[in-house]
């Protein structure tokens, strides 16, 4: 990860990680209710890594999904 150096006040700066929280709560947070925090903790783990990070596409990647775009980026800087 790169830290972000743009100006304050930015609006394009946190678009992305506010389009992923979006859709967590949308998606997993409002539709269920934990009876633990280690409960939550794990169910949003699960969430991203086993369904946000390898299917849901993002606009963002070119609609690719997180994994496939890191592949696809991985393989263009290896060529």
């Amino acid at each position: 990860m790169r830290q972000s150096m743009s100006r304050r006040g930015n609006c394009y700066d946190n678009a992305v990680v506010e389009s992923v929280n979006d859709k967590l709560k949308q998606e997993l947070i409002h539709r269920n209710i934990w009876p633990t925090k280690a409960q939550a903790q794990s169910a949003i783990a699960d969430y991203i890594e086993c369904f946000y990070n390898p299917h849901r596409m993002h606009s963002t990647l070119g609609y690719l999904a997180p994994n496939e775009f890191e592949r696809e980026h991985a393989a263009k800087l290896a060529a």
